[in-house]
């Protein structure tokens, strides 16, 4: 007996495939110039991605991680300093709050988009905050009209951590361009990826967006001279090139996830399953870097896909208010209760642009007959 197909979580193959000649024209660009640590391509990159986020400015860093770093440095964050923040993210949002010896301050998230909860965040603010960090999560914008109300309220900067959301909208306006600073990773599973570590900064603020480029290269201006310590955080003009080529495509390959998740939510509504599906919600344009299902048997639900060889992942199993490194925040089990459920509960599924309806099929029969047994 033959085994059962496989359906991956991702593949990178597929995308790659459809762009091969227009890549290796780029990369070929790059090494003709043998221009390779900033440069042309770069700052070609940094218009190109800020005039696509609404923004005025770009600022290419090394990665999603670095772009919230320098964000936090140019806002002058450091010891003392307390930064708000979801506890139901990858790492890197809380982590950079912490490499800069802030502390980060977590809020709970509302189970209808997992996005920070706005009406949790003023009983989080005290003497010593200094900005919210909103995660758009999963490729929906949070709920920005009250968090910026509440930053305006109490004098916060708000960096945007959109490093799953590029072309994500909230009320017509673009993930990134909402906030003080907005955070892009094109770590190559995103959305928009690169061909290895790659983020951007965007912002509308002239002072901010020279700070950033100071920072990012050691705090160097004049060059080998040095007021201010940054950090060596550039992006790569191969990484850019790549980017470059995809970003044209972008739209494209959003309308295909959004397809796709319309297509999951049809089906699963026709298999008559008990399950939680995502939300939408009015005026966000959701992008789907990730389509995240939940239930309470999420567990053995993973192992039956994975048994059927389904791709499939858990976003993310341990909030960070209960992570070790952050024990000693005083955050106990039953702290921030919707974040918990979400970490015991969620997975993801196959969303990318180039899934196919026959494996779509596969996947939510897999799905609905564990659910149904």
């Amino acid at each position: 007996m033959s085994p059962p197909t496989e359906v991956p979580l991702l593949d990178l193959k597929r995308q790659f495939a459809l762009i091969d000649s227009d890549i290796r024209a780029a990369i070929d660009r790059v090494l003709v110039s043998q221009h390779f640590i900033m440069g042309p391509e770069v700052e070609a990159c940094e218009r190109e991605i800020a005039a696509y986020s609404g923004c005025a400015h770009g600022v290419g860093v090394s990665s999603g991680t670095d772009a919230l770093l320098v964000a936090l440095m140019a806002l002058d964050i450091g010891p003392g300093d307390e930064v708000i923040t979801t506890p139901y993210s990858f790492f890197a949002t809380a982590g950079a709050v912490a490499r800069l010896g802030a502390k980060p301050v977590f809020v709970d998230v509302r189970s209808e988009d997992w996005n920070i909860d706005p009406d949790r965040i003023e009983a989080a603010i005290t003497a010593r905050s200094k900005a919210i960090i909103p995660v758009h999560l999963y490729g929906q914008c949070a709920d920005m009209d009250p968090i910026l109300a509440i930053a305006g309220r109490h004098g916060l900067a708000v960096v945007e951590d959109a490093a799953q959301a590029i072309g994500a909208e909230y009320k017509g306006r673009r993930a990134g361009s909402m906030g003080t600073i907005g955070c892009f990773s094109f770590f190559p599973s995103k959305n928009l990826g690169a061909f290895g570590d790659a983020g951007m900064a965007v912002t509308n603020d002239d002072s901010l967006v020279e700070r950033m480029r100071v920072l990012r290269g050691h705090g160097s201006k004049p060059k080998y001279f040095h007021k201010i310590v940054g950090g060596n955080f550039r992006l790569d003009a191969l990484q850019a090139a790549v980017v470059r080529v995809k970003l044209p495509h972008l739209d494209e390959w959003t309308a295909a996830r959004q397809a796709n998740a319309a297509l999951y939510d049809r089906k699963f509504a026709e298999a008559g399953v008990r399950l939680g599906l995502p939300a939408s919600l009015p005026g966000r344009r959701h992008i789907f870097n990730q389509y995240v299902i939940s239930t309470p048997r999420r567990d053995a639900l993973q192992d039956h896909l994975k048994k059927a060889r389904i791709g499939c992942e858990i976003y993310y199993p341990l909030p960070l208010h209960l992570q070790e490194c952050f024990s000693d925040l005083g955050y106990r089990p039953g702290s921030l209760p919707v974040s918990e459920t979400g970490a015991k509960e969620t997975l993801a599924l196959p969303i990318f642009p180039e899934l196919t309806t026959t494996e779509i099929d596969r996947v939510v029969a897999i799905v609905s007959e564990f659910l149904k047994s």
